[in-house]
C-alpha cells in the first residue's frame, strides 16, 4: 500500500514542480520569465490615474486593464518595444515614466534650467533697480525739517 502511494507521489512531482513555474495574475497564467517580462515592461509605464507611480506598483481600476493587455501581448510574443510603442500610440508619450529626450519633451527637461535663470534674472532685475542710501540733510535742510516737526 505504501508503494503506489510513493509512486503517486512521484509522478506527480514533476507536475507540481511545473505549477510552480506559471503564475497566475490578473486573469492570465504565465511562466514565471513572461512575468518578470511583463512587470518590467509595467514598470516604465505611468499610471495614468495616479500619474506618479507605475502601472505595476498601482491599484487603479485603468491600471489593471493596462496589467492586463501587457500580459495578453507578453503571452503573444510580442516584442517589448512594440508593447511600448502600442502604449504610446494609445495613451501618448505622457504614459511613459521616464519619456526619451526629443522635441516633444524638450521643454519638459529644460524646465528646470529656464526657471531657475528666470529667477536669476528677476534677482538681477530686481536689484538693478534699487537706490542706494540717501544722502544726509544739510544743516539748512535738517533746521527746515526741524520747523515743520514743531
Amino acid at each position: 500500500m505504501r508503494l503506489p502511494r510513493f509512486l503517486l507521489a512521484l509522478l506527480l512531482l514533476p507536475g507540481l514542480a511545473f505549477a510552480k513555474a506559471m503564475v497566475s495574475r490578473d486573469g492570465i497564467t504565465l511562466t514565471q520569465a513572461q512575468e518578470n517580462r511583463a512587470e518590467a515592461i509595467g514598470g516604465q509605464l505611468r499610471c495614468l490615474v495616479c500619474q506618479n507611480e507605475s502601472i505595476e506598483e498601482s491599484s487603479a481600476g485603468l491600471a489593471k486593464q493596462l496589467r492586463t493587455i501587457i500580459r495578453q501581448q507578453v503571452v503573444q510574443g510580442v516584442p517589448d518595444k512594440q508593447i511600448m510603442h502600442y502604449m504610446v500610440q494609445r495613451y501618448g508619450i505622457f504614459v511613459l515614466l521616464k519619456p526619451p529626450v526629443s522635441p516633444l519633451t524638450w521643454l519638459l527637461y529644460a524646465s528646470p534650467f529656464l526657471a531657475l535663470g528666470a529667477g536669476g534674472f528677476m534677482f538681477w532685475f530686481g536689484r538693478r533697480g534699487r537706490v542706494g542710501p540717501a544722502a544726509p540733510l544739510s544743516a539748512a535742510e535738517q533746521a527746515r525739517l526741524d520747523e515743520l516737526l514743531k
